[in-house]
This record gives C-alpha cells, sequence and structure tokens, in this order.
C-alpha cells in the first residue's frame, strides 16, 4: 500500500507551510527529494526504513504542494539555507531536536546545507547523486554543460523557462511511471501541471547558481565542515563517476568522517533501486 502507516500533514514552519508524511518508530530520519519530485519518490524507500526509523518525508519548499514563496532579486527564499531553516522548524514541530538527514538530487544540497547551518540538530548526513554546489560549478567544462544544460537554463531569470515548460509539460518531462506506484505517478504529475510548482522549481536552480555558490565558498573560506558521519550514494547508471570519477575525493574536503559506495540503479534510486538504498542508509545509520 502507499506509504502505509504514515500520517500525511501540512505543518507551518513559521516561513512557509510544508506538506509531509511522517511515519515508524526509531531515531527520527528525513528524507528529502529532488528535481521534479516530490515526497512521493520515497514511497518505495520510507515505510522499509519506518521498520527502524521514525521517518518524514517533505515537499521542499516550492516543490509538490508545499508553499511557493514571493522571490526576490537573489532568490534568497529558494536558497538552500532558507530551506535547511524549514527542515529544521519541520522536525522541531514534530517533536524532533536531533535527526538523520538523506538528501537526493537538489534534496541532497538541502541536506548538506542543513547539517552545515545547523550542526547540533543534524546526527548523520546522506548525500545521493550530488555535490555541493560550488564544485559542481567550478568543475563546468564542456561535458558538464552538454549533459547538465538546464542547469543554466533553469537559472535564467531575464528570460524565464517557465513560459517554454508550461506550453507543454508532457513534451518537457518526459518521465516514466515505471518504477512509480499510481499515487506518486498522480502526484508528480499534478506537480509539473501546476505553474506555481514549475516556477518554484526553477528558482530553486536559480539560488544555487548564485546565493547558493556563495554560501559554499564562504564556508570553505571559513573552514568550516560537515561535523557529523557521512554517507555519498550514487547511481552506476548516470553520470556523476563519468563527470567526476569518485565523488567521495570531492567530498572529503567537506566531510572529514566519510564513506559511500555506488547503487546499482539509473538517476532515480529511491524509485529504481528502492530495497538496495534502503538498506545503504538503514546499515550506514545502524553503525554509527
Amino acid at each position: 500500500m502507499f506509504f502505509e502507516g504514515f500520517t500525511l500533514d501540512r505543518i507551518d514552519t513559521g516561513e512557509v507551510g510544508l506538506r509531509v508524511r511522517h511515519g515508524g518508530s526509531g531515531p527520527p530520519l528525513l528524507l528529502l527529494h529532488g528535481h521534479p519530485r516530490t515526497h512521493a519518490t520515497w514511497h518505495e524507500v520510507a515505510p522499509r526504513l519506518a521498520e527502524r526509523h521514525t521517518v518524514v518525508c517533505p515537499d521542499l519548499r516550492g516543490y509538490g504542494e508545499s508553499s511557493k514563496p514571493e522571490t526576490d532579486a537573489e532568490h534568497s527564499p529558494y536558497a538552500k539555507r532558507a530551506m535547511a531553516r524549514d527542515l529544521v522548524a519541520l522536525m522541531r514541530a514534530l517533536g524532533h531536536e536531533r535527526f538523520a538527514v538523506a538528501g537526493h538530487d537538489r534534496g541532497a544540497l538541502a541536506a548538506f546545507r542543513t547539517a552545515m547551518d545547523h550542526p547540533e540538530k543534524v546526527t548523520a548526513l546522506v548525500v545521493m547523486d550530488g555535490l555541493p554546489v560550488v564544485e559542481h560549478l567550478e568543475r563546468c567544462d564542456a561535458r558538464f554543460a552538454a549533459a547538465w544544460w538546464h542547469w543554466f537554463f533553469f537559472g535564467q531569470s531575464d528570460k524565464p523557462a517557465e513560459r517554454v515548460i508550461n506550453a507543454d509539460p508532457d513534451a518537457w518531462y518526459t518521465v516514466t511511471s515505471e518504477h512509480m506506484a499510481p499515487e506518486a505517478w498522480a502526484d508528480l504529475q499534478n506537480a509539473l501541471h501546476d505553474p506555481a510548482t514549475v516556477h518554484g522549481m526553477l528558482e530553486d536552480y536559480r539560488a544555487g547558481l548564485g546565493i547558493d555558490r556563495r554560501h559554499d565558498e564562504a564556508d570553505r573560506a571559513a573552514g568550516r565542515r560537515v561535523r557529523c558521519p557521512t554517507l555519498v550514494l550514487w547511481s552506476s547508471k548516470d553520470d556523476l563517476e563519468e563527470l567526476y570519477g569518485d565523488p567521495r575525493e570531492i567530498w572529503r574536503s567537506w566531510a572529514p568522517d566519510l564513506r559511500g559506495h555506488p547503487i546499482d540503479s539509473g538517476h532515480h534510486m529511491a524509485e529504481e533501486a528502492p530495497a538496495e538504498l534502503a538498506d545503504a542508509i538503514a546499515t550506514f545509520l545502524a553503525r554509527l
């Protein structure tokens, strides 16, 4: 069944309202989706992890049915720092002062920023298919531009991509329902056909090219690092390793207590390899 035993809520964080599913029992674990997914991407992973953990799966601000705040010239309402504040407030509202956080794709950026900005709150960090945004951008070359050109298309504000995407969302987002429950597929389709959600998702990328990069640069210059144990996972059938080699080598300068390995999957590992992914996360957390 779809998220069997989980509760669907809307939580006011003080800045935004977040749609969230939560269930299970045990040490709290926050799961963060990537683009263009919603929390429903975890529908096969969360119940497995809920056997050992209290699992919390929100829609990030700008995504799904969570709030889409008005933006500004810096796109700061969509900075990962703002998302991190949301997540700490969300977990506090659910009774969790300290928690592990795991994020995929854009969610990996939000998870990383939560661990950096709130080290007293985060007990463990799992990042999937991602690097700190400054590391991506400093390594940008012709291969990156060819494969991840959408970062720069989405990032434009003077010629916004919303008009192109909203003209035909099905043509733009050529996603498949092959590995998704009908409820997760319907939730994704609702998000992709909502112009406000499309705008919120693109604001995430606009923040990534500017204010998020500056936050990473400031942390690096100050010598700040992730203080908690960190697990890096990447999809063996995606292009992260092809572009960068072993991503652990990049992460070592950010997270000294590091381990990691690939997952036999395409990019959307929560949907394509849920059992392997859930086992990797559970095993990592159990050994801490």
